[in-house]
């Protein structure tokens, strides 16, 4: 028996469901404006003007001129359901079929709008309720109303340990050069030194220190290890 959100879901076209997750994710970094919509889903403002109004008579929006568009409720859980289901793809691709983690994103996309929710239910059954797509980001759970943000790799400070996550947007040349640092998704780095004024950090990644500048350091996400945590998988590792 799908839940409401889910039927929503399965509900909206293609359109629909790119602008939630778009809402949703300029929404973290302020307001979500028609001008930075249309930017992101690389679509006119037009069409974001008629998608916004289809959003808001399903009540999945409320749109407030000059305030930018805000997700209701049922919006926040549609957008992460949709999230849910790209992540939960992009595993399948990677764990069954073998392509690479940086790939399974861009192919995500032009499967994940066809698919029924029984068929993502089964998916993540048959994947074992895995928790994280290929990137290292979570798979969020159904109807939540957020997902924990991953905060940049520079953050973090001497001492701190986390779980490397890399966008699928990252390009390929900074994929290329983090693969050889030993830098991907899923592994475990150590901050050994944070350089001063914006200086570079050394990470202690695999047993090997490896130096990433500021910038780069910007682009890697991570979760990061309580110490608990952090304990338990050094010994683990020992």
């Amino acid at each position: 028996m799908f839940s409401a959100i889910e039927a929503t879901v399965d509900a909206l076209t293609k359109t629909d469901r790119e602008a939630l997750k778009a809402i949703y994710r300029l929404s973290r970094d302020g307001d979500a404006h028609t001008g930075d919509l249309a930017e992101r889903l690389g679509v006119t403002p037009g069409t974001v003007t008629a998608t916004i109004k289809r959003l808001a008579d399903r009540d999945l929006v409320d749109h407030k001129p000059y305030r930018g568009v805000e997700l209701t409720t049922r919006g926040r859980q549609a957008a992460i359901a949709s999230i849910r289901r790209h992540r939960i793809v992009e595993r399948f691709l990677a764990d069954m079929l073998g392509y690479a983690w940086n790939e399974a994103d861009r192919l995500a996309g032009s499967i994940e709008h066809d698919l029924p929710q029984e068929v993502e239910d089964r998916l993540y059954v048959a994947l074992h309720r895995p928790t994280t797509c290929p990137h290292g980001f979570p798979i969020p759970e159904p109807e939540m109303v957020d997902i924990p943000e991953m905060p940049p790799l520079y953050t973090l400070e001497p001492g701190d340990q986390a779980v490397v996550a890399v966008p699928g947007s990252t390009v390929p040349e900074i994929v290329a050069f983090l693969d050889t640092l030993g830098l991907r998704p899923g592994v475990r780095v150590e901050i050994v030194e944070k350089h001063p004024f914006d200086g570079p950090l050394v990470l202690r990644v695999d047993g090997h220190e490896r130096t990433v500048g500021q910038r780069l350091a910007e682009q890697i996400y991570v979760r990061k290890l309580d110490p608990s945590e952090a304990e338990t998988r050094r010994e683990q590792t020992a």
